[in-house]
């Protein structure tokens, strides 16, 4: 049994995409990849620093729907359009995550849209049972 979570701040993703911004499944919260998305669903194009806090700050909004934050994250999939970035990104998420860090899975080249990071997540949710 599973149950459904949707941020109530963070954007969705469009109609055309058939997809779920969270799945509760027993004590884990899975969260479909977020972007540099503004309220409408625009993704907002910039600096990669400006692109990927605003990802992130919409993962903490769908995960502050399930009662969890970011200190909740076990596991991070990183997608990011240019391998250049994976420097930047390093010190960024230092700043995002503390030790112990989640396991982590960063690809780079693999971007098909105009942005330039997509982060998955997913958290253990058993200590809010």
């Amino acid at each position: 049994m599973f149950n459904v979570i949707t941020g109530d701040n963070a954007p969705d993703s469009p109609e055309s995409i058939p997809t779920s911004q969270a799945i509760r499944a027993g004590d884990f919260v899975f969260l479909s990849a977020q972007c540099s998305s503004d309220d409408s669903g625009q993704i907002i194009t910039g600096s990669f620093d400006a692109e990927m806090r605003r990802a992130f700050a919409n993962v903490e909004m769908i995960l502050s729907s399930a009662g969890l934050d970011l200190s909740d994250v076990v596991q991070v999939r990183c997608y990011l359009a240019r391998r250049d970035d994976l420097a930047e990104f390093n010190c960024i998420y230092q700043e995002i995550f503390q030790k112990p860090f989640p396991v982590r899975t960063t690809l780079a080249g693999c971007l098909p849209c105009e942005g330039h990071i997509a982060v998955a997540v997913v958290a253990y949710a058993g200590r809010s049972s």
